[in-house]
This record gives C-alpha cells, sequence and structure tokens, in this order.
C-alpha cells in the first residue's frame, strides 16, 4: 500500500491549487487507496481461504487413497502415447498383463506422492492477496484452480518427480516397464522407443491432481452441501 501512497501524494500536491472541491476528491482518493481492509473483506478473504483448504484438502486425500487414480477414469495414468503401439502389439500377443501391471505401477507412483502437495496449497492460501480472491470469485468455475497451476506448479513438479522417483523404485514402475520393453522388444522388426518415465508420471500425477482440484472447486461454488462449516455458509450462502 505505500507505495501506492508515494505515488498519489505528489499528484495531490501538484492539484492542489485548483478548487476545494478537485483537492478534497484527492483526499478521498489517497484514504480509499490507504484505508485498512474492512471486517467484511476479511471475512470474505478468510471464507474463500477456508474454501480453497478444504477443497484441496479433499482433493489430496481422494487420489492419494488406494487406486485413488487408477480408479478414476477422469485422471488415471496410461501408457505414454510413445508407448501405445507396444501397448496393443502385446496385447495382442497375449501379453497384457505386463501392460496392466506397468500402468498400475504408475498410478500407485502418483497415490504415494499426492499427500506432498499440501503444504505447497497451504503456501499458495497463505499468500493469496485481495486482488488475488476478488479475481477468483468473479473468474469462471475452475478459477482457483487456475491461481494454483499458476502459483504452484513449478513448486508441485520439484517436489514431486523426487517422489514419484522414489515411489517407482518402491512400487516397481521400472521393473514393469524394463520387462514390458523386453517382452516388445524381442518381437522381430520392432522400433526401439525411449521414454522419461520419471518426467511423464510427474506430469500426469499434477495433471490429475488439479483436475481433482477444479471438481472440488465446483461443488463448493454450486453445492451447498459442500459448504461444510460456518463461514463457508456465511461468504458462498446456504
Amino acid at each position: 500500500m505505500r507505495r501506492y501512497t508515494l505515488f498519489l501524494l505528489p499528484i495531490f500536491f501538484l492539484f492542489a491549487f485548483v478548487q476545494h472541491s478537485s483537492a478534497g476528491f484527492f483526499v478521498d482518493l489517497v484514504k480509499q487507496v490507504t484505508k485498512p481492509e474492512t471486517s467484511q473483506e476479511n471475512t470474505f478473504i478468510a471464507g474463500l481461504k477456508e474454501a480453497l483448504e478444504i477443497g484441496t484438502n479433499n482433493a489430496v486425500s481422494t487420489v492419494s487413497r488406494e487406486n485413488g487414480y487408477l480408479d478414476n477414469l477422469n485422471i488415471k495414468i496410461p501408457v505414454p502415447d510413445k508407448l501405445r503401439d507396444v501397448d496393443k502389439l502385446l496385447r495382442k500377443v497375449g501379453m497384457g498383463d505386463r501392460v496392466d501391471t506397468f500402468i498400475l505401477s504408475m498410478n500407485r507412483a502418483a497415490e504415494t506422492a499426492a499427500p506432498q502437495a499440501v503444504d505447497i496449497f497451504v503456501g499458495a492460501i497463505r499468500d493469496m492477496t485481495v486482488v488475488d480472491a476478488y479475481g477468483i470469485v468473479k473468474g469462471d468455475e475452475t478459477a482457483a484452480t487456475s491461481y494454483f497451476q499458476d502459483k504452484t506448479t513449478d513448486n508441485l513438479y520439484g517436489l514431486f518427480r523426487p517422489v514419484v522417483t522414489d515411489s517407482m523404485a518402491q512400487v516397481g514402475v521400472v521393473r514393469s516397464y524394463k520387462r514390458m520393453m523386453d517382452k516388445y522388444n524381442s518381437i522381430p522388426f520392432v522400433k526401439k522407443i525411449d521414454v522419461d518415465l520419471e518426467d511423464y508420471v510427474t506430469d500426469e500425477a499434477l495433471g490429475g491432481l488439479f483436475f481433482m482440484v477444479g471438481e472440488e472447486e465446483k461443488k463448493i461454488r454450486k453445492d451447498p452441501a459442500a459448504r461444510v462449516t460456518k463461514l463457508l455458509q456465511e461468504v458462498f450462502g446456504k
């Protein structure tokens, strides 16, 4: 707020010689710009932050449970596009179980990494400004999710990737991938393929997480039953 004050005060003195009503306008303007947030604004922002905290926690809880990714067709991690031909060919020759094991292992890795997002989301909520808050409320039904994507994606990627890497080792993603590709590469005349699995699983895990955050946001905006606290009901209506 101080920088706005420093900018406006010279304007005030520049026009001080004009009629009293004009000078009064600039005084009022300075007061408006520098005034503290009202009680109503504080309630509004607190309600929005509470809604976002509840929504993001629900989303993380949903995807991090067993089969949270695997059983949700909207966020299930499939084989990478580069491996679609591998998938088709192995299933055609009766080795689809290798592909299914590989898919399961990738989704397990995403489920293991998801809880790491909570602290990053909380930090983004805590740093939210009045301008951010009003922009979210006036935006579309997933404006808050877009805010999170803008503010947290880089940090989440940096946090998720090493967790995904460790999880991939624990649940056998690389082992499953190697077994699947060994079978594929044993087939004559097939094209050799290389995929950065860590990058792929990390991107897919984050995409699924943001999708679920968006679903939670829609609920709070549209469904009164999702407004589970008194503050949410006060801000968003009962």
